[in-house]
């Protein structure tokens, strides 16, 4: 077997190593949001603003799952990006076999628990009447994409934990124009509104993992897949979940305390519940370009952890946070700016709109202060532990924003009481997490000596 090589993630310059990595899985991860996005936007636009409502009320949900899957997948990255900074061609190995059944097991998992609880899920959100059964409609049959989204997940973090992430932008890229296309034709020809949408982003989901799948069977190194050694090896399985599943809960424990505020969105009226369904886009869209620069940092503690290159490490870290606050500040202005541009992709109602502007003005103040929180997080993941900053995420981004919901937005009951918790618990959890990743980052270094 071919022993592979990366001096990219632990020689040469960090910062134009770091852009050079994340500027493809940015990409990458804007392609994924554009699935559901375009799905909204194709139903607001040609099916209505119930259409629009239905589909937008599943949006926590679908970000929930997907959510959980990308975490993992990342998971799965730190282990194979260790095993590669080490020069481990066999434990490589054994981490990309066991991953893809791990991974393929989660989504067909999620695929069953997503079915039965649908109807559940939505009625706990307190899902208007109106728009529950296109809703359940949507999400039971986007749920069937899961196995598919589970294993491009586990591709892109195998991949990515060498520095390849063009593949998947190209494979996404192939999926993506797949999914818009199919979308107008099953709205506007067939007339399948939410059923429409959920089918075409599937068809996309699959693929993209067919694509992946194809990339991994064809190398002929640690990172090839062969389906005769497909098997679980104890040690690997227990190093990725035990980074996975954590991982995974983070991302999805935001979902669980957006159910919450979701809910209290909808409390308000429809227009309310639309307009914030047409702006709720820009977060997966702010959020998944930010997150290629968190998986860069992972990576690349990762892999110069596994070489021993203590420097690297804390410059890692640091170069990372300030690209990913800067580009958030740079998104939200341009969000701000251009706010009723971006909501016409969405709605042609004027009503809805101004709801939507009320969202995105007060986000975009918010979402610069997300990067602390999500990048000392990866970086913690990147020395190996995760399972603190997964019960400092429960408490600050979960805990804190439910105990807001009856309490300071119980109180003022106005949607801006509402959306202000979401800077306060960022930066409560930021801190937090920062202190814990010093106090591991030492230890870590010190055994390094």
């Amino acid at each position: 077997m071919r022993r592979l090589h990366n001096p990219s993630l632990t020689e040469g310059p960090i910062l134009p190593s770091i852009v050079q990595f994340s500027v493809p899985l940015m990409l990458s991860n804007v392609l994924q949001v554009l699935f559901n996005m375009s799905d909204i936007a194709v139903v607001g636009r040609f099916a209505g603003p119930e259409a629009l409502g239905a589909v937008g009320s599943t949006t926590i949900l679908v970000t929930l799952f997907t959510g959980f899957l990308i975490g993992m997948g990342s998971g799965v990255n730190v282990v194979v990006a260790r095993c590669l900074g080490a020069g481990q061609v066999r434990d490589t190995s054994r981490a990309v076999h066991t991953a893809a059944i791990l991974m393929t097991l989660t989504g067909l998992i999620l695929l069953a628990v997503g079915w039965v609880f649908t109807p559940a899920l939505l009625q706990l959100l307190g899902t208007k009447g109106l728009l529950i059964d296109g809703a359940i409609r949507y999400l039971r049959i986007y749920l069937f994409g899961m196995p598919a989204l589970a294993f491009f997940n586990y591709g892109n973090g195998v991949l990515s934990a060498s520095g390849d992430t063009q593949r998947p932008l190209i494979f996404l890229s192939i999926a993506g124009v797949l999914n818009v296309l199919l979308n107008l034709l099953f709205v506007i020809v067939f007339k399948m509104a939410e059923a429409g949408v959920a089918l075409a982003s599937i068809i996309a989901q699959y693929v993209s993992a067919g694509l992946i799948l194809l990339s991994l069977a064809r190398r002929h190194d640690a990172l090839g897949l062969i389906f005769s050694r497909l098997r679980l090896d104890p040690h690997k399985c227990r190093q990725i979940l035990g980074l996975s599943i954590p991982s995974g809960l983070q991302n999805a424990i935001f979902a669980i305390a957006n159910l919450f505020i979701q809910a209290g969105v909808n409390t308000f009226d429809e227009v309310m519940v639309e307009g914030n369904a047409a702006a709720a886009n820009a977060d997966g869209l702010v959020y998944d370009v930010m997150a290629a620069v968190y998986t860069a940092c992972a990576s690349f503690i990762s892999q110069n952890y596994g070489a021993g290159h203590r420097e690297r490490v804390r410059k890692s870290y640091l170069i990372s946070l300030g690209l990913s606050f800067g580009i958030a500040a740079v998104m939200s202005a341009f969000l701000v700016i251009f706010g009723r541009q971006f909501l016409s992709l969405f709605t042609k109602d004027e009503a809805v709109m101004q709801a939507g502007l009320m969202r995105l003005r007060i986000m975009g103040c918010s979402y610069a202060f997300s990067a602390l929180m999500d990048c000392t997080i990866a970086a913690s993941r990147g020395l190996g532990r995760s399972g603190v900053p997964t019960v400092i995420v429960i408490l600050g981004s979960c805990v804190f924003r439910v105990v807001w919901v009856y309490t300071v937005f119980a109180h003022f009951h106005t949607i801006e009481s509402l959306y202000l918790l979401y800077i306060f618990s960022w930066a409560i959890t930021g801190v937090a997490e920062l202190i814990y990743f010093r106090k591991c980052y030492r230890e870590q270094m010190a055994a390094l000596k």
